[in-house]
């Protein structure tokens, strides 16, 4: 894994790269990190999968969001079942990042983000990605911010 000082690329064009190629906005934020994680890139985009729009197209938190949650869960996440102080942390720094990114947009919700009407899921099929999805959409800008978020926190020079 990368870590301060070392070379690292923008994850924040990755991440608009892949959601561009068609991967969900789940996917493009926890792909743009794979390689520092450790994982291929398959890997990470079949454990993203499920999280885009909103978690399966149910409009819920925002994949960018639950992308940036995995990410930290690679880079910080614990595994052991009584480390009551580690999880305490990490879900701290979880509540931190959705609270900035709540800031930088008014929500963390999928269809608040998008400026849905409807309560509950959406149709499970994806719309096609044409340039008029792109304009009406904010996805592409939040999955930049969800990596630039990441990497001032994570992956900086100026990270303490």
């Amino acid at each position: 894994m990368k870590q301060k000082g070392d070379s690292i690329m923008d994850h924040s064009k990755k991440a608009v790269e892949l959601f561009k190629s068609g991967y969900n906005c789940s996917q493009a934020v926890f792909g743009a990190y794979a390689e520092e994680l450790g994982l291929s890139l398959d890997t990470a985009m079949k454990i993203s999968s499920s999280f885009g729009g909103g978690m399966g197209r149910l409009r819920e938190v925002c994949g960018t969001l639950t992308g940036s949650f995995m990410v930290l869960g690679m880079l910080e996440g614990g595994y052991e079942p009584k480390d009551n102080t580690g999880k305490a942390e990490h879900y701290k720094n979880i509540q931190e990042l959705s609270e900035e990114f709540r800031k930088q947009n008014g929500s963390i919700i999928c269809r608040e983000l998008l400026g849905l009407s409807q309560k509950g899921a959406d149709n499970p099929v994806p719309e096609l990605r044409t340039d008029t999805y792109y304009k009406k959409r904010p996805c592409v800008e939040l999955v930049e911010l969800a990596a630039k978020n990441i990497d001032e926190r994570y992956f900086s020079e100026n990270k303490e």
